[in-house]
């Protein structure tokens, strides 16, 4: 086959199909409320899961640059799931909503290698502030010391999170 050329706004939005079909195909599992959803495989009878990484790994488009956005989506979740262990669905979320906003931003006249540095500038200027919730206690606690945060393609974590909690006054604690 020959390699097929695209330029400007038409593949843009063709990339951005990819993602979209992708990202809308894996943001019905997130949260508790999430759906299950059943895959078709080619070997073996259909699986049913909730797991927003498996839901990605199965996908595959027809056009080429539309698979290539879904891949680059496909490759967040797969690099979440690696490092983080979760958070695949919302990260997911996340790269679709980056992506629509960049392409937004460069159809409108922007420069992309200033959008690309100002998402690389976040991986070292993002603070997470965990405020403990009263009743959720040790396993709110253990939810929020790991956190990873996938920008700009590298995952960076931020472990061992002091427990914001423990500056509070005895009397706001129940």
């Amino acid at each position: 086959m020959a390699n097929r050329i695209a330029y400007g706004d038409a593949s843009r939005q063709a990339v951005l199909r990819g993602v979209n079909s992708l990202a809308n195909a894996v943001k019905v599992t997130l949260g508790p409320k999430g759906r299950n959803v059943i895959l078709d495989r080619t070997f073996g009878s259909p699986t049913i899961t909730k797991d927003g990484v498996t839901v990605a790994k199965e996908i595959d488009l027809k056009d080429p640059i539309e698979n290539m956005g879904a891949q680059m989506v496909k490759e967040v979740a797969s690099r979440t799931s690696d490092v983080a262990g979760d958070g695949t669905t919302p990260a997911t979320v996340l790269a679709q909503a980056i992506y629509r906003e960049g392409a937004k931003n460069v159809t409108a006249g922007a420069n992309p290698m200033a959008i690309r540095r100002g998402i690389n500038k976040l991986r070292g200027t993002i603070k997470v502030a965990a405020v403990k919730a009263p009743g959720y206690g040790d396993r709110r606690t253990a939810m929020l010391e790991d956190v990873a945060v996938l920008t700009g393609g590298r995952a960076v974590i931020i472990s061992r999170i002091p427990d914001a909690g423990a500056d509070a006054s005895a009397g706001d604690r129940p």
